[in-house]
């Protein structure tokens, strides 16, 4: 406001005006930081800055306990399904395999007679598996694994026609 001299009462107004329309912004953005802003409809200036510091919103205790209950129903649906699940088709855990009795009384024979061969002095005999070595082979071009793909897909389409019709 001026100070001194006199003024019209004109003037007087629209300092006083301005400086409500001032006051009322503050108020609001005040307001704003708590979320207890309330919008006048006698203050339009005041408006948008209500508008921008409204801040966060909140949730009414209904609204949380109807979404608390729903989100419950989709968990229970969720752990329905799964239980059953598993149920139906129990994984088996990764734990150690086991070997059949046959294998570990053949793997156990194999070791003995490692073990006598070394006693002996001789050269150590290696354990041999039931398939014969394989002389190496050239490897194969694009050419030949393309007919080997398609015929290979051929006899697939024949066993499953036959399992069709068995």
């Amino acid at each position: 406001m001026r100070t001194g001299g006199s003024m019209d009462t004109k003037q007087i107004l629209t300092d006083l005006r301005i400086e409500r329309d001032r006051i009322d912004r503050a108020i609001a953005a005040l307001e704003g930081l708590d979320g207890t802003a309330i919008l006048k409809a006698t203050a339009p200036s005041a408006q948008p800055a209500l508008a921008k510091a409204r801040g966060r919103r909140r949730m009414s205790a209904a609204a949380r306990r109807k979404i608390a209950e729903a989100q419950k129903a989709r968990w229970a649906e969720r752990n329905a399904t799964t239980a059953l699940i598993g149920q139906v088709a129990p994984v088996k855990s990764g734990g150690r395999r086991t070997v059949s009795a046959a294998s570990r009384k053949k793997m156990a024979e194999a070791q003995r007679k490692r073990w006598a061969a070394q006693k002996k002095g001789a050269p150590a005999v290696k354990a041999t598996s039931a398939k014969k070595a394989t002389p190496a082979r050239k490897p194969m071009s694009a050419v030949v694994k393309k007919r080997l793909s398609i015929l290979a897909k051929a006899r697939w389409a024949q066993r499953k026609k036959a399992a069709k019709a068995a």
